[in-house]
């Protein structure tokens, strides 16, 4: 067993079970499974889950009726812990520190082991059986339950090009899940092109994966190869590369036992299986698809028709496995979301005459998605009129950021008061906002809907937005803050 936290569930469970007992927590007496979500929520989440900010601790349910596999929710609640096991991962998110990551990458890539931990039990076949798992119904209005933290693989066996990304999949029966893709996703590609010549796509699925993973795999693909992003003179680079630079070692992979594709050997649970023509509606029994699940944002999704289905062919473990989830919203999800999330806008962001972009942070009432302070250095009164172009080109190449908050250097952009304070102290809402009206709204966002915008005195669906809250490059000596402290990163 590897004794790296970014490798492995285990070992970032024992770390924290020896450095930090207090934030892992659990509870072995009888819980229905649809209970544990809306138990871990209540007593547990943070913002936007509930309107508390706390960090989540993990948080295992041994007592799940019905069921021998603990659930482990909230092992991500905490940034500063998910910084301790990634130790490559740069201490600011900057054009300036993620090509040395890129290039650490380049030199870890993954690497096949025997005897990998995730084969220890295997089911084959008719033995599979997914009803076995304790799946989360997060809330009664759920489609049903639905694996919430699975990463799937595919690769084109064509290209040799490979995804890897986490989905929601509903679990339809003991071996069919549906899978939604987000529009524009890696594996959405691959299975287009194996339907069009006539093929399955082979997928695996793992559950309970590194850390070091988790983080990679929501990582844009889009900005990790040649392009117009600072990498353009560096090869294309693997999500599993990327992971192990994060972790400091290589990521092992275990051959497939039913299908031609690689899983995690260190995941806890592994499901091997196809994509085809096959499609089935986000629900259960018969019934018109309505709402899928609690999503990152705080507020029920809504149920897809006719995706694609997921026909699994093997079921394997390790030895005495956990079943990890999320419930959706909360710490765990936004750090996970933001931490890559900032190290896809760092990969993407072209150069500015004047201005250096110094740090990155996606904010948890966000969903770790839709709300980033750029924290940035200026070197002339240039910088000034360069900072709508900048967030302009960050709202373009990231559809999910809605609003973008450009503050000074000394503004520490992981502590939302420091960030309100810019705001409040160094801006004039009225005056230094900038929408962009030809930019489309995040579509899982509420307000930028027509039905929110019926109701609103501008009858218009908003476009995003960038408030400059930094001090005018002419004005710094004048407004200095009064005690000159490095910002600190307090997560």
């Amino acid at each position: 067993m590897t004794g790296n936290p970014g490798l492995s569930v285990r070992a970032a469970l024992a770390q924290l079970r020896a450095q930090e007992p207090e934030a892992l927590h659990e509870y072995t007496e009888p819980m229905p499974v649809a209970e544990v979500a809306a138990h871990f929520a209540a007593a547990h989440a943070g913002v936007p889950a509930v309107g508390v900010s706390r960090s989540e601790p993990a948080v295992l349910y041994r007592g799940v009726k019905g069921f021998q596999l603990p659930v482990l929710l909230g092992l991500y609640g905490d940034a500063a812990r998910l910084r301790r096991w990634l130790p490559g991962l740069p201490d600011r998110a900057a054009p300036d520190t993620v090509v040395p990551l890129l290039a650490a990458a380049a030199r870890t890539a993954p690497r096949e082991v025997a005897d990998a931990p995730c084969r220890a039990v295997a089911a084959v076949g008719d033995e599979v059986d997914l009803l076995r798992l304790p799946v989360l119904t997060s809330t009664p209005r759920d489609a049903g339950p639905y694996l919430t933290t699975a990463l799937i693989r595919a690769e084109d066996p064509v290209t040799g090009e490979t995804a890897l990304s986490c989905h929601r999949m509903l679990v339809l029966d003991r071996s069919r899940l549906t899978v939604w893709m987000v529009p524009g996703r890696k594996l959405g590609e691959l299975h287009r092109r194996a339907l069009e010549r006539g093929d399955r796509l082979p997928v695996s699925v793992s559950i309970g994966v590194p850390p070091a993973v988790m983080v990679a795999s929501a990582v844009n693909t889009a900005f990790l190869g040649p392009g117009d992003a600072p990498s353009a003179d560096e090869p294309s680079v693997d999500k599993l590369a990327l992971a192990g630079a994060l972790a400091g070692e290589a990521i092992e992979l275990s051959p497939g036992l039913t299908q031609p594709v690689p899983a995690l050997a260190q995941a806890e649970i592994v499901i091997e299986g196809h994509l085809d023509d096959q499609v089935a509606d986000e629900a259960l029994d018969g019934a018109e698809p309505g709402l899928s699940l609690p999503e990152f944002l705080g507020y029920d999704g809504g149920a897809r028709s006719g995706l694609p289905v997921l026909t699994v062919t093997a079921v394997t473990t390790r030895h005495d496995p956990l079943y990890q989830a999320v419930v959706g919203p909360g710490r765990e999800q936004s750090y996970l979301l933001g931490t890559a999330g900032a190290l896809s806008v760092a990969l993407s962001l072209p150069h500015h005459p004047g201005l250096a972009v110094h740090d990155l942070h996606f904010a948890a009432a966000g969903g770790g998605m839709l709300l980033l302070t750029v924290a940035v250095r200026k070197a002339s009164a240039a910088g000034d009129t360069a900072l709508p172009g900048l967030a302009r080109e960050i709202l373009r190449r990231h559809p999910f950021v809605k609003t973008v908050v450009l503050t000074d250097e000394d503004i520490a952009v992981s502590c939302t008061e420091d960030v309100l304070w810019a705001m409040t102290t160094r801006s004039n809402l009225a005056a230094d906002c900038t929408e962009w009206t030809d930019l489309g709204p995040v579509p899982m966002d509420p307000s930028q809907t027509e039905a929110w915008a019926e109701h609103r005195a501008a009858g218009r669906i908003p476009g995003r937005v960038a408030l400059d809250a930094t001090t005018p490059f002419a004005l710094r000596e004048t407004t200095r803050r009064s005690f000159a402290v490095p910002a600190p990163r307090p997560d």
